[in-house]
């Protein structure tokens, strides 16, 4: 299995896109990405809406030749209706008529509306797939990070070609729940690729219960499995997330890892550094 992060908040925008490639089928999960819409009371800068365009241009390539793509929840971040890509593909997705809320339900319905008579649209909460020796095992819903969150529910995604074990917990912050933590131990992945904490909402949108809850739950991830970690996307918007979020990084050490550095390059979290970017350009 060849497992290729694609677009992340550690590589300049907001996504998980991932490409996994078996001897079957190539698969992509979450093929999408997006800008945060306001940072520091500020829109996108330049360089935001350049690294947005080019890593869309990647994403779309790259999904053309894919045969499976996955929509973990309906977050633009996670998914672009507008995209041609669709066509002649298995689209696995977040079921829309059930543990959603309102906002998704109203994006999936258009998202179904604009795409069921172009690919093959399969609701997979909670189901499994094999393709040739590949198999694919779709979670039940989880929710988007704290218990009743309003943000509603994600579906993780584990891949497995008999060698290695890849799974994609798509945005369950942490995780903050101890149903998702116990999940996650439970598929015994080689790879875990996950998204970390919003930091950023500390004592706002997200609770130092929150937090406290979504560290121990990693820290006892990482001591169960011995696998690798890929830890972004919410957590990178914070400048000081390993300030925020120590216990993971010092229990796991090298084995966590953001999306950049899994792939040698440097953090580039240009949200996170929207005011000096702006400042620049002034």
């Amino acid at each position: 299995m060849k497992v290729t992060p694609i677009a992340s908040d550690s590589l300049g925008v907001r996504s998980m896109a991932t490409l996994v490639e078996t001897k079957d089928c190539r698969i992509f999960i979450d093929p999408s990405a997006a800008l945060g819409p306001s940072r520091y009371g500020l829109p996108p800068a330049p360089q935001e809406i350049e690294a947005l365009s080019r890593t869309k241009d990647e994403i779309r390539e790259l999904a053309e030749k894919c045969d499976i793509l996955v929509i973990s929840h309906y977050h633009y971040d996670h998914y672009d209706p507008n995209e041609e890509f669709y066509q002649g593909k298995t689209v696995y997705a977040k079921d829309i008529n059930k543990n959603i809320n309102k906002s998704q339900t109203e994006r999936g319905k258009e998202f179904k509306e604009i795409v069921e008579n172009r690919c093959k649209l399969i609701y997979c909460d909670d189901t499994s797939h094999k393709i040739g020796e590949t198999s694919i095992v779709f979670s039940p819903p989880f929710f988007h990070g704290p218990s009743n969150v309003r943000l509603g529910y994600v579906i993780m995604t584990t891949i497995d070609d008999g060698d290695f074990r890849l799974l994609h917990a798509s945005d369950v912050q942490g995780p903050v729940t101890s149903e998702a933590k116990d999940y996650i131990i439970s598929q015994k992945p080689d790879l875990l690729i996950i998204d970390g904490p919003p930091t950023i909402f500390l004592g706002w949108k997200f609770s130092r219960k929150n937090l406290e809850d979504a560290s121990n739950n990693l820290v006892e991830i990482i001591k169960k499995l011995d696998c690798e970690i890929i830890l972004d996307h919410h957590l990178l918007r914070d400048l000081k997330y390993r300030e925020n979020f120590p216990e993971p990084y010092k229990i796991g050490g090298k084995r966590v890892k953001t999306f950049a550095e899994y792939l040698g390059k440097e953090n580039n979290a240009l949200e996170a550094h929207r005011k000096e970017l702006w400042s620049e350009i002034k």
